[in-house]
């Protein structure tokens, strides 16, 4: 017999990495999970709802690909409460999911707290993201999702050129690499990721709002790399043009051009 699902209650709870603190989201309804003070889940009781503008950008360019009847196989590189995941698993019913999280508490929880798909559809995994991956056999997803922070800022072992290799090779043909790029007005760790996944992927494509492209803002970047191409259909460009946090793409040369040129390498190993 299944055990009850556990109510969540608001409050500040330690995990493994620090604090994590959960509050109602009065407005559009839910849960606001943050993790040492950085907003990382909202959980809606309809879990075809996002919050954060970027997951809706992420499953845009994921639709724009993979029909929903695809058993598609993900991994997401940073779990927290696992909104994505659950997207994906009520979006598409044959899907079989892997979300990989740092923090064995904070998976714990939020496998008490909500009403998460169980395994195979969904498999919580602890441990590092690179790790993981680089344990992985080849060609064995469609989708990796690279969703991880320490901070408000990207673990720097998983921007590498080393790392992202690694993603390539995980990806089976025709896959799909999406990285939440978090950065400042100056841009310049999203610049140098899009020229290290340009050096990795045949294709690169870049998604946010106009204000996040022209530096006024300190926010999010998706950017999305592929041996296949990744093109801003007119179907894709509606879908983000009319979200609520409209959005722009930047597919081909545009996408590439806006590299700095900066290639992000491993550092160097003592001994």
């Amino acid at each position: 017999m299944p055990r009850p699902q556990a109510e969540p209650r608001a409050g500040t709870y330690p995990i493994d990495t620090g604090v994590a603190e959960l509050t109602p989201d009065t407005i559009a309804g839910g849960w606001l999970l943050t993790v040492n003070g950085a907003q990382s889940s909202h959980i809606h009781p309809d879990p075809t709802v996002l919050d954060f503008e970027y997951m809706r950008q992420m499953t845009a360019l994921i639709a724009d690909r993979f029909p929903l009847d695809t058993p598609l196989r993900v991994l997401h590189l940073g779990a927290a409460a696992c909104a994505l995941p659950r997207f994906i698993a009520a979006r598409y019913p044959a899907a079989k999911q892997v979300a990989v999280e740092i923090d064995g508490e904070l998976a714990r929880l939020s496998r008490e707290w909500f009403d998460l798909p169980r395994a195979p559809r969904l498999r919580i995994r602890v441990g590092d993201a690179r790790e993981v991956v680089t344990s992985l056999t080849g060609h064995t997803r469609d989708v990796i999702v690279r969703d991880a922070f320490a901070g408000a800022r990207t673990p720097d072992h998983l921007t590498s050129t080393g790392f992202l290799q690694q993603v390539h090779r995980v990806l089976a043909p025709g896959g799909l690499y999406l990285a939440n790029c978090g950065d400042n007005r100056d841009l310049a760790l999203a610049r140098a990721e899009v020229s290290t996944a340009a050096g990795v992927f045949a294709h690169v494509a870049l998604v946010a709002d106009a204000a996040m492209f022209k530096g006024r803002r300190t926010g999010n970047i998706v950017l999305a790399a592929s041996d296949h191409p990744i093109i801003a259909t007119p179907e894709l460009v509606r879908t983000l043009l009319s979200d609520p946090q409209p959005a722009q793409m930047l597919d081909g040369p545009r996408a590439r051009d806006f590299g700095s040129g900066a290639v992000i390498t491993d550092a160097p190993t003592a001994g």
